[in-house]
């Protein structure tokens, strides 16, 4: 089983030194592939100067996220795909864990581990969830997008993922067309449509949180329409063995509609806050979505009480 990193980025090349450096220093050999978004900051000379550890390609205009990832993949030669921003970095072991994990469920097309979110000084902030039960266990390919749409699927950031090469280039890529907010969701989502989900319940990477970063800025009503972009396209792709337990598509939305009312108001956006949630207030259905949704939040582990997930031995 080969594995290739694929490292995004654009002018950080200080960054993408680090991020190079843990794709090198991996326990399994692993190709490396930078995609560059046409950077003005010294990293094609950089780039060159690593002659062939790393192969390089460069975009002629910045394509945003999503085209370097596809610029990046399809550079790649590995069975599997290892997604790396430049500002993160991986635990030395991630590619070899992940390999063993997938050895075990060949049927996998993705698999998500767990992240340490820290600051650009590399100081701990707080790690993702244990996202069920064991350290490895897997989801079958026809529960995954119902689970989602439950939000008891959490795959996490492209740092915490890799990804099945035939698969990524079957679902079409990333979307060029999304932003920064949910890119990512909207790729796992249709590669999840041709195998299985593996989660893997160790910390293997790491992503920086920035002060003020784009998706904390991002318009909140904006936000909230992509959100529910994103729910549509999880909707029409639920099994049809789960199909009668869905709640309605019109309920769905306004559940996003209290939920981005009430991230609006946090943020003392009152305006908003009535604008997105006024129509929704008024449905019981929404409101017991939102208090399930907010449960689930509050317990470790939220998707061990997802029925179709199983552990891997």
């Amino acid at each position: 089983m080969k594995f290739s990193i694929v490292i995004t980025t654009y002018n950080r090349l200080d960054l993408l030194k680090r991020a190079i450096d843990s794709a090198l220093n991996q326990t399994v050999p692993c190709e490396v592939v930078v995609a560059d978004n046409a950077s003005t900051d010294g990293t094609e000379a950089y780039m060159h100067s690593l002659g062939e550890r790393v192969r390089y390609v460069r975009n002629p205009t910045n394509l945003n996220h999503a085209g370097a990832v596809n610029t990046g993949v399809e550079a790649a030669t590995g069975e599997w795909i290892k997604l790396l921003d430049d500002d993160d970095y991986l635990a030395p072991n991630c590619v070899e864990v992940m390999m063993d994990a997938i050895a075990h469920r060949p049927q996998s097309v993705i698999c998500s581990c767990q992240s340490a979110q820290v600051t650009v000084n590399e100081q701990e902030l707080s790690r993702t969830l244990i996202s069920g039960p064991g350290q490895l266990f897997y989801i079958p390919q026809e529960a995954i997008h119902y689970g989602m749409l439950l939000d008891q699927v959490p795959f996490g950031t492209p740092v915490q993922v890799a990804i099945r090469r035939d698969a990524f280039v079957q679902s079409g890529g990333w979307d060029v067309s999304m932003t920064y907010f949910c890119d990512e969701i909207d790729s796992w989502l249709r590669v999840a449509q041709f195998g299985d989900a593996l989660f893997i319940n160790r910390c293997l990477a790491y992503r920086t949180v920035w002060p003020g970063n784009y998706n904390t800025t991002l318009d909140v009503k904006k936000r909230y329409e992509i959100n529910v972009l994103i729910k549509e396209r999880i909707y029409e792709r639920v099994s049809p063995a789960y199909r009668d337990q869905l709640p309605p598509l019109a309920t769905t939305r306004n559940y996003l509609r209290l939920h981005w009312g009430l991230v609006a108001l946090k943020q003392r956006q009152v305006s908003q806050a009535f604008a997105i949630a006024l129509p929704a207030v008024a449905s019981p259905a929404a409101w017991r979505l939102l208090y399930q949704a907010r449960q689930l939040r509050r317990r470790q582990g939220a998707v061990t009480t997802f029925p179709k997930i199983a552990l891997v031995p």
